[in-house]
Order: structure tokens, then C-alpha cells, then sequence
């Protein structure tokens, strides 16, 4: 590796370190700069991996609002954004593996194309799968939910919760798909913040 770009490399890992560190203490502008600088990489991650656009806008969403309610587990010996991509990585194995219950026992392996392959996150630095953290996580997610707007809080739920395509809530709700879409982006927007906040009081 040429020293320029060992340099560009510490340089980005030391910017993202301060950016997270300023996430941690609640800074909107670090999240959002967060955000704007790794998205586009992570849906590329996500959509190579579920091979489905509309679900990799979720995924995505939903691998920065792990990432953001995790920050404390962050290790800053390694760089933000390989810890960033295991968690969109772990996000599409376990949305694959839901989709595949009815086929698969949730203790089962999954068989794919290439192996068999696990929901495991084996870097002690970000562990969703023990049982303790992963239930109160659950019960933040669910409370902070419960404090959207009703318009808001129906159709996240029937996205997230029932797993509705578009279609299917503008068909229950009587709303265009274009309004559909709107409300569930500021539902998404609204149910970061109130997460980001319950997660920087504990």
C-alpha cells in the first residue's frame, strides 16, 4: 500500500471516529453525515445480497438504525465502516432467513447457492442474538412505535410488522402508493430519532 493511501485511509478512520463519537453524545448532524457518506455503499451491499430493490431500501434503513442504537458497542480500533457492512451483511442473512421460514427451521442452516450459511455474528462487539439485549431492544423498538403519529404507526406496522408490499397497504389503507411510500419514510425518519433518543438515555 503506497503511503498516500495508507494516509487516506487513517485519514477516513479518524473522521468517522470523530463523527461517531459525536453521534454517541447525540449530535443530528454526525448521524445525518453518517448516513449520507455510507448509505449508498451499504444498499449496494444489500442489494447484491437479497437481489431485491424494495426490500433493500428497507434493509438499509434498517441496518443504520442498528448501527446508530449500537454505537456503544462500537469498537474504535477497527474501522466504522467494516463494522457497518457486518451489520447490513447479518440484517440480510436474517431477513433471508425469515423469508425462508416456512421452508426452514429458525435453528436450521440455510442451504444457498454457495453453503450453508448461519445467522452468527461471532465479533463480540455487536452480539443482537443475546437473548437479554435482543429483548429489550425488541421492547424500545415496539415502544417507540406505539409513540408514532396513527398514520405513521399503521403503515410502518403493516411494513414492518406484517411485511406488506406497497401495493397491499395502499389496498388496506385506501391511500395512494405515492402517499404510502411518503408516510413510511417519515415514519422511518420519525421512529430513528425517537429510537436514537431511547437508546442515548440507557
Amino acid at each position: 500500500m503506497s503511503t498516500k493511501s495508507y494516509e487516506q485511509k487513517l485519514s477516513q478512520h479518524t473522521d468517522d471516529l470523530i463523527l461517531v463519537e459525536e453521534a454517541r453524545s447525540g449530535n443530528e448532524r454526525a448521524y445525518r453525515l453518517l448516513m449520507t457518506k455510507y448509505r449508498s455503499v451499504v444498499h449496494r451491499i444489500v442489494v447484491k445480497i437479497v437481489g431485491n430493490s424494495e426490500e433493500a431500501n428497507d434493509l438499509t434503513q434498517e441496518t443504520f438504525i442498528k448501527a446508530f442504537s449500537s454505537l456503544s458497542s462500537f469498537n474504535p480500533r477497527y474501522p466504522f465502516s467494516t463494522w457497518l457492512f457486518k451489520i447490513a451483511r447479518n440484517s440480510c442473512i436474517d431477513h433471508l432467513r425469515k423469508r425462508k421460514l416456512k421452508l426452514f427451521s429458525i435453528d436450521e442452516p440455510i442451504r444457498g447457492e454457495e453453503g450453508e450459511y448461519r445467522y452468527e455474528i461471532s465479533d463480540s462487539t455487536y452480539e443482537p442474538d443475546r437473548p437479554m439485549e435482543e429483548e429489550e431492544r425488541r421492547a424500545l423498538i415496539n415502544e417507540a412505535i406505539a409513540g408514532l403519529p396513527e398514520k405513521y404507526r399503521r403503515v410502518i406496522l403493516l411494513r414492518h410488522k406484517e411485511e406488506r408490499s406497497y401495493e397491499e397497504i395502499a389496498s388496506i389503507l385506501g391511500l395512494p402508493i405515492g402517499t404510502v411510500k411518503a408516510h413510511i419514510f417519515r415514519g422511518r425518519e420519525l421512529l430513528n430519532k425517537l429510537l436514537r433518543s431511547k437508546f442515548h438515555r440507557l
